[in-house]
């Protein structure tokens, strides 16, 4: 590690101390609270499963609670024992500490975008009239709460421009309050909505009121029970919610989800519907009529609708397209369906937004951003010629526009904004963040390596361009893999530092994802889930063939499914690595589809109400396959009292587990924050705290010295 002191101080011209090294001591490590194993035996199929830590399901009970606390003091001991805990944060939040814009966009008479200073915990909405004139404060989330934990979670202008519909969530949960704002003077209407989920609002053309999808108020069990008849309701500006009018709802399937989207000339509403995470219906309603109709039968394939004229609709589908396609349908005569634009056996067609007369398709190319401006009849206008190759957010506007702008971002430049010029199709330069580094002293290579199964995958490699291959380095190995979500290039200021030590950050697009289409995402779900984790061994024993690391210096590290991801990879594999790190996982794959909305993810993974699918849950449920009497790496679990995505009660018996079997001297944690919830919206300072914390664990348990960046 000192050769390459050197190295970094001509890099980044910044001196380095070594107060902060690895100390030749071992940290005392707290006895694990003493954790009841009950009695719970559940019967599947013949099979019968123990479940010991049944009782933690419980988050509101008084044994929960003291578990918790007591498991919450014995990582805080852990980790005040880490010397360059302090040091760690320090430069993280020094890193964090740069002002940063969001891409403007147009609503009525007004430009907004998102601004952050650098350490506010939630971003600020402002507005000017023209891009570049003084802007004003329209709204600022910080103001809604003492510690930044309302965060502003949807948003949506009516047609008009004269309203704003404002979705907020506290401590990280995903219910929502809609509350209505007039944009003359950012005053509240005093039009309320509660008990929103998976929902924002959305505006009917003549911008009198907005559709929204809501549940009826939970009667216990607010942040666990299951939510169950998801319903449509329009509401009309200045009425209370009580009188807000039923829109659609189907009794016969309550675990569906339902959202409505109306054409711009408010001829036409859709609903579009879904039993999961993938696969949607497509219904549909003339004005005047009372009943909707089946436009689209679900739920083998996707349907999106993206614009709507002259009784036509122009929808993507990856019905008999993997990768998908744009097509438009006669609402006349639906049995005039033709293609549009043709899918592309080498990108995925990610989304299509119709702006200034024209049709912009986003495409991801071996995980990276395309973008193709087509005419309504699918005739190629261009395709755009991006600034960096990264990927691009914010590639839309609205219809009479003739410019918009657009955001573009890679794992080692922040979010950069560029204006676009539709005619001409040019990109100049809008806004450039002012960093505390320089972007050239780092470098992002893709590389592909061979799954198990022969299978070419993926993956992001980034690091100091200094760095030396020869297996010493510490490594930070990401995945997901799962629910059509691809990883794209993004900046991390966590991501940053780890690099600053000598860190290679890896990220690798496993099967699950729809880096490639459906095809990929397919072979990653369902009785094929078991390639996802090969992908991620291979990825590790790929970087360690190369010599980017070593077994003794990787770390794993994922969320939510990627947490399962994590989970699965270390009590498969765990010889591999030397930390692991999941992030409010799916740990319990038997009883995940109980809680809250775990339901939606049964087209994914399936459920154990089936045999052959419990037969494939069962091995490789991370719950229950840690075996008494092994060695695992070292652990960090982080979860949240309020995820009623994913319950914190998985990360709790996982937990609870490891620590009962755990042979090894690896320490087993569990960090389990307050008032947070899967991560949306979560306050900077709340970030920044968790992220400090990681990367102390990972360092000091990869045997890394810290060295501390002046």
């Amino acid at each position: 590690m000192k050769t390459l002191i050197p190295a970094l101080c001509l890099l980044t011209g910044a001196a380095l101390t070594v107060s902060c090294d690895m100390k030749p001591r071992k940290i005392e490590l707290m006895p694990y609270p003493e954790a009841e194993r009950g009695g719970v035996v559940d019967d599947y199929f013949g099979t019968r499963v123990a479940d010991p830590y049944r009782w933690l399901e419980e988050e509101e009970s008084d044994a929960t609670r003291q578990w918790i606390e007591a498991e919450n003091a014995v990582t805080e001991d852990y980790l005040a024992q880490i010397p360059f805990r302090g040091a760690i944060r320090e430069r993280l939040t020094e890193l964090w500490n740069y002002p940063r814009e969001g891409a403007p966009f147009r609503k009525g008479e007004w430009y907004y975008f998102f601004r952050n200073d650098g350490l506010q915990n939630q971003s600020v909405l402002y507005r000017m009239r023209e891009p570049g004139a003084p802007a004003e404060l329209f709204l600022d989330p910080n103001t809604l709460s003492d510690d930044g934990t309302v965060a502003l979670a949807s948003l949506s202008f009516s047609e008009d421009g004269r309203w704003c519909v404002c979705g907020t969530s506290a401590s990280g949960s995903d219910w929502r309050q809609l509350s209505v704002l007039r944009t003359d003077d950012g005053s509240a209407t005093g039009d309320r909505i509660d008990w929103v989920k998976n929902s924002g609002a959305v505006w009917s053309p003549d911008s009198e009121g907005f559709y929204y999808s809501a549940y009826d108020a939970p009667e216990k069990g607010v942040y666990s029970s299951q939510n169950r008849f998801q319903k449509i309701y329009y509401h009309r500006l200045g009425t209370p919610q009580s009188a807000d009018e039923l829109i659609y709802e189907d009794p016969e399937h309550p675990l569906r989800y339902f959202s409505a989207w109306p054409s711009d000339d408010g001829r036409w509403l859709f609903i579009y519907a879904s039993e999961g995470t993938s696969g949607s219906a497509l219904l549909y309603r003339q004005r005047g009529e009372k009943r909707f109709r089946t436009l689209f039968a679900g739920f083998d394939h996707d349907y999106h609708p993206v614009d709507c004229r002259d009784d036509r609709l122009w929808y993507t589908t990856n019905r008999n397209a993997p990768n998908g396609e744009l097509r438009c349908v006669d609402l006349k005569a639906p049995e005039h369906d033709r293609v549009v634009v043709a899918e592309r056996d080498s990108a995925l067609l990610e989304g299509v937004a119709p702006t200034g007369g024209y049709l912009f398709a986003s495409y991801l190319k071996d995980a990276q951003s395309e973008v193709r401006q087509y005419r309504h009849d699918g005739t190629l206008v261009r395709e755009v010629e991006l600034p960096a190759i990264g990927s691009v957010g914010g590639f839309n506007g609205e219809r009479d526009d003739s410019s918009f702008y657009y955001t573009l971002a890679s794992y080692t430049r922040p979010s950069t904004v560029y204006r676009y010029d539709i005619g001409t199709g040019r990109s100049t330069l809008y806004h450039t963040p002012e960093l505390k580094f320089d972007p050239e002293e780092f470098v992002t290579e893709q590389i592909f390596y061979a799954s198990k199964d022969g299978t070419r995958v993926p993956m992001f490699v980034s690091h100091r361009r200094d760095v030396r291959l020869d297996g010493t380095n510490p490594c930070y190995l990401y995945g997901y893999g799962g629910f059509q979500i691809s990883l794209t290039p993004g900046f991390s200021p966590a991501a940053l530092l780890f690099m600053e030590q000598g860190g290679i950050y890896c990220v690798a697009n496993l099967r699950g994802g729809s880096e490639y289409g459906e095809a990929w995402h397919r072979a990653g779900m369902l009785d094929r889930k078991q390639n996802v984790f090969d992908d991620f061994i291979a990825a590790a024993e790929w970087l360690i063939a190369e010599g980017y690391t070593s077994p003794s210096k990787l770390a794993i590290a994922g969320g939510s499914n990627g947490g399962l991801l994590v989970g699965a990879c270390e009590v498969q594999r765990p010889d591999l690595f030397a930390v692991c790190l999941p992030s409010v996982g799916v740990m319990d794959m038997l009883r995940y589809h109980l809680f809250t909305i775990g339901w939606g993810w049964a087209v994914e993974y399936g459920t154990s109400a089936d045999e052959e699918q419990f037969r494939t849950l069962y091995a490789y449920s991370p719950l229950h396959n840690i075996r008494p009497g092994t060695a695992y790496p070292a652990t960090l679990v982080t979860t949240a009292d309020h995820d009623d995505r994913v319950v914190p009660a998985h990360s709790f018996k996982f937990a609870a587990q490891m620590q009962h079997c755990q042979a090894g001297e690896a320490p087993v944690l569990i960090r389990i924050g307050t008032k947070a919830g899967h991560g949306a919206g979560k306050p900077t300072s709340m970030q920044i705290a968790e992220l400090a914390d990681t990367y102390a664990f990972l360092f000091w348990n990869t045997r890394t010295p810290y060295r501390r960046v002046k």
